[in-house]
């Protein structure tokens, strides 16, 4: 298959966004935040972010929050620095995958345990 312009914006987004967010951004509430994954619509004009957040519940909200309100600077940014024609308008949603991987790597552990009570 031909790799699509949209992977091509996806992977653009995620490296700008990552860039802007971990070394431009001072807000407080954001707190250790990694962009993982962007997921472009196929007319290129919006884009959800998927950001993992290390910390409790409570610091995944503030920073969710304090990145959408950061949307209109982070817009500018990335128009600044790609050449893309339309700068899309940004969700970011909270990335949930390192702990779903962990707690299935616990589940796996335990059930080892209780086959192998060795």
């Amino acid at each position: 298959m031909a790799y699509k312009r949209a992977d091509r914006v996806n992977a653009l987004l995620q490296r700008e966004l990552g860039m802007i967010i971990s070394e431009e951004l001072r807000d407080p509430r954001i707190a250790f935040a990694t962009v993982t994954a962007v997921e472009i619509t196929s007319d290129l004009r919006s884009a959800k972010v998927h950001v993992s957040v290390l910390g409790d519940v409570d610091q995944v909200k503030s920073t969710l929050v304090a990145l959408n309100e950061a949307r209109p600077y982070l817009r500018h940014e990335i128009g600044a620095r790609t050449e893309l024609r339309y700068v899309p308008d940004l969700t970011f949603v909270s990335d949930q995958t390192a702990e779903r991987a962990a707690r299935i790597s616990s589940l796996l552990r335990q059930a080892r345990q209780r086959e192998d009570p060795s």
